[in-house]
C-alpha cells in the first residue's frame, strides 16, 4: 500500500490506534500522539510487526519526543454494555480529548472514525503506513501488555502474561477449569458459555 499523507493545509496531526478489541479479557486500551515534524524516531511500524523489546525502546524514544500523546481507554465493564465497537470508538475519543495539544486533523487506523468534532480520515492498515498512527500503535501495545502482566499476577492461572487476554487453548482450558476472572468480558462467546454452565442446573 502507498504511504498516507495528511490533506493540504494540516499543521497538526494526530494518530490513533488501539490494542486489545479481541482478547476474552480486560480493556480496550488506545493511544493518541502528535510528532514534530522533525521528530528523529527511527525504526516507527506496525507494534504487531516489532519485537517486545523494539516496542520498548522506541516506546521510550516517542514519549520523549512527542509534542504530547495521552492513552485512553473503555473499561470491561462499558465494553459488556455497549459492545465492544462502541467502546473502541469511546476510548479512541478520549485519547484524543486528552492531549494537551488539539489536533485540527486525526488519522485513525482502520475503516471507521468515531463520531467526534475532529477533522480526521480513517486509514485502512494505517498502523504501517503512517509514523503517528504506528507511534500510537506502539505506545497502546506497550501499555496494555505491561497492564497483562500485571493482571497475569492478579489472577493467576489463566497465563495472561503470555497470551495478553487471548482465546489461547491454555486460556480457554484455564476458563473452563477455573471459571471466569473479575476482567474477563461477559458478552465474549467463551466466557458467556462458561458462565451459562455455571449458572445451569446439575439433574
Amino acid at each position: 500500500m502507498k504511504p498516507w499523507k495528511a490533506p493540504r493545509g494540516v499543521k497538526c496531526l494526530a494518530g490513533v490506534d488501539e490494542v486489545g478489541r479481541g482478547p476474552l479479557a480486560w480493556d480496550v486500551v488506545t493511544a493518541a500522539v502528535i510528532l514534530p515534524a522533525n521528530h528523529g524516531i527511527e525504526g516507527l511500524a506496525d507494534s504487531k510487526a516489532l519485537s517486545a523489546r523494539q516496542r520498548e525502546n522506541l516506546y521510550k524514544d516517542i514519549i520523549s519526543r512527542a509534542e504530547c500523546w495521552c492513552v485512553g481507554r473503555a473499561t470491561v465493564a462499558e465494553i459488556d454494555r455497549f459492545n465492544i465497537l462502541q467502546a473502541t470508538m469511546m476510548a479512541m475519543r478520549r485519547a484524543v480529548m486528552g492531549l494537551k495539544i488539539q489536533p485540527d486533523f486525526v488519522a485513525v487506523d482502520g475503516n471507521r472514525l468515531p463520531q467526534w468534532e475532529y477533522k480526521g480520515e480513517a486509514v485502512v492498515k494505517g498502523d504501517g503506513r503512517v509514523e503517528v498512527i504506528s507511534a500510537a500503535s506502539i505506545i497502546a501495545k506497550v501499555v496494555r501488555d505491561a497492564e497483562m502482566q500485571e493482571m497475569d499476577k492478579k489472577y493467576p492461572g489463566y497465563g495472561f502474561a503470555k497470551n495478553k487476554g487471548y482465546g489461547t487453548v491454555q486460556h480457554l482450558e484455564a476458563l473452563q477449569r477455573i471459571g471466569p476472572s473479575p476482567i474477563h468480558r461477559r458478552t465474549f462467546g467463551p466466557v458467556r458459555n462458561e458462565l451459562e454452565l455455571e449458572q445451569s442446573p446439575l439433574f
